[in-house]
């Protein structure tokens, strides 16, 4: 006799999908190809967990290696995404929740990322750390290994930049090209974002808005004072 199916109690079932439906919001993949790619296992195996109505414990341990989840949120939808329960500020699902948008096209895909303040975690302080005050969901595309949200509160940059933009920042990118944006933090100030031009033994932070001075920066200083370059802005250009 050909052996039965496991078939999975209602409760079990209910769990299993709100589960999954967690890790496909959180991750931004929509279908059991873009799944398999995220947690890097065969397909196989997604479909031998629906089956199963189980979640191995070692996609929880990958997702928080690769995206930084917790999976107590992923299991039981309780706390936070991030297994930092300072990084979470919204409801999760008010977080997670996305517009319809074709399948397989990067820019569909999101991740949610905490954003920080500009003056970080402590700015007295001799190096600039984050401090996360929301989240903020960014195209797959946007998105790279060290890179950092920041909410602007300052308008040196109007009309390129306005407060209140979100400005991600490529924390491995160190290199100051004349006319780069760039990062850089000031102890007890905080961080400011300005273009960047070599002029002999220093470097010129200019503003974007006349009202701002410009600020000088000896070149000796210049490396340990950036804290990255800016890759992409997402703003509005006209009132709400």
């Amino acid at each position: 006799m050909p052996k039965k199916k496991r078939q999975c109690d209602e409760a079990q079932l209910k769990w299993f999908e709100e589960a999954l439906e967690r890790i496909k919001k959180a991750t931004g993949a929509r279908t059991q190809v873009q799944l398999a790619e995220v947690l890097d296992v065969r397909q196989s195996s997604i479909s031998d967990a629906k089956r199963r109505c189980s979640i191995p414990a070692e996609w929880f341990l990958k997702l928080y290696r690769s995206h930084g989840l917790d999976p107590d949120w992923l299991g039981e939808g309780t706390g936070t995404p991030y297994i930092d329960s300072g990084k979470g500020k919204i409801a999760a699902d008010t977080l997670l929740r996305e517009s319809p948008a074709p399948y397989g096209r990067m820019n569909s895909r999101g991740r949610v990322l905490p954003v920080s303040t500009m003056a970080g975690a402590d700015k007295d302080a001799d190096a600039w750390s984050p401090k996360a005050i929301e989240e903020l969901s960014v195209p797959e595309s946007f998105c790279r290994p060290k890179l950092q949200v920041v909410k602007i509160d300052s308008g040196s940059m109007e009309p390129v930049i306005g407060k209140g933009a979100f400005v991600g920042i490529d924390t491995d990118q160190s290199e100051h090209p004349d006319g780069d944006l760039c990062a850089v933090y000031f102890p007890h100030q905080g961080l400011t974002i300005r273009r960047v031009f070599m002029q002999g033994d220093s470097f010129l932070l200019k503003a974007e808005n006349e009202k701002y001075s410009d600020l000088t920066i000896p070149a000796a200083e210049m490396s340990e004072r950036t804290v990255g370059r800016v890759v992409w802005v997402l703003q509005n250009l006209s009132p709400m």
